[in-house]
């Protein structure tokens, strides 16, 4: 297939026999782990975990990225959207009150299949937030639960940290474009989340200003009941990283991002204990489950 699947737009020509473009896939699905995840937030995690699947690759290639040994290294196995619906449904006789598809976007197509007929949990579509309108177009009807990344509002450090200095622009049209399918978010009697969108934001170290103003964004955009906001601390520094980037958020400007969270009156949603910045919350990428 000649992809086009993402905003990079890169044309490259997938095969089933080898990878090409930004997200270096092959025409077909490739994953890293199938699990049940207990860190994700608590209305998708509940008491039983969420039915994630990790896929291989990625759009965006952030230089801090915590997955690096998929979403870089390119670490997984190909399998069809026959076995994948396996996995999902392995996942639900587990216990998982969601199926959360974590980096999703390369695979759209494939994971379409394999979504043919509806689940009996909620389906999860958990990506960067640097979506296309007609990808996600395509799998409106199939997943039930967005949880996008934004990322930045600040274009020269989309471009700086994610190649992508576009990235302000295209991830607050793909919101939309969520929040289009699903409508405001609806909660069980069970405190898990039926269908909606969550916003997510990892506070970069040194970088308060970008977190102030992708929370401004949300706070004007949004209404009371329309979205869920997930404000994140577990940056954890990678290997190779420098500057601000070497070390972890303080407390000072973990206590600054909250405060500014909850002036803006963002109280729908979820503040991340700073104690999660653990290397332990990065699953071990080891195939099990696929």
């Amino acid at each position: 297939m000649i992809c086009n699947l993402c905003p990079r737009r890169c044309g490259a020509e997938r095969t089933e026999a080898g990878g090409a473009g930004v997200c270096r896939m092959p025409a077909g699905i490739v994953a890293a782990k199938a699990m049940l995840h207990h860190w994700e937030e608590p209305c998708l995690s509940g008491t039983r975990g969420a039915g994630c699947v990790f896929f291989t690759g990625c759009n965006l290639g952030c230089v801090y990225c915590q997955n690096g040994s998929i979403s870089r290294d390119d670490f997984g196995r190909p399998i069809s959207p026959a076995r994948l619906r396996e996995i999902f449904h392995e996942l639900i006789a587990q216990g998982a009150h969601c199926i959360d598809l974590v980096t999703p976007t390369h695979f759209a197509p494939w994971i379409a299949q394999a979504l043919e007929e509806p689940l009996p949990v909620p389906v999860v579509w958990n990506c960067g937030g640097y979506e296309s309108i007609s990808t996600l177009q395509s799998i409106s009807g199939k997943v039930q639960i967005y949880l996008p990344d934004f990322k930045y509002a600040d274009d020269a450090l989309a471009a700086e940290l994610s190649r992508a200095p576009d990235y302000f622009e295209i991830a607050s049209a793909a919101i939309d474009e969520m929040f289009r399918q699903t409508g405001p978010y609806r909660m069980g009697a069970d405190g898990i989340l039926q269908s909606g969108v969550i916003i997510r934001h990892m506070l970069l170290p040194g970088q308060v200003d970008n977190t102030r103003r992708v929370i401004d964004y949300v706070a004007q955009h949004f209404s009371p009941g329309d979205v869920l906001f997930s404000l994140m601390s577990q940056y954890t520094p990678q290997s190779g990283a420098s500057g601000a980037l070497a070390r972890r958020v303080t407390g000072a400007e973990y206590r600054a991002a909250a405060a500014y969270m909850r002036a803006c009156g963002v109280t729908d949603g979820f503040v991340q204990e700073k104690s999660s910045a653990k290397e332990e919350y990065t699953p071990d990428f080891d195939l099990s489950g696929i």
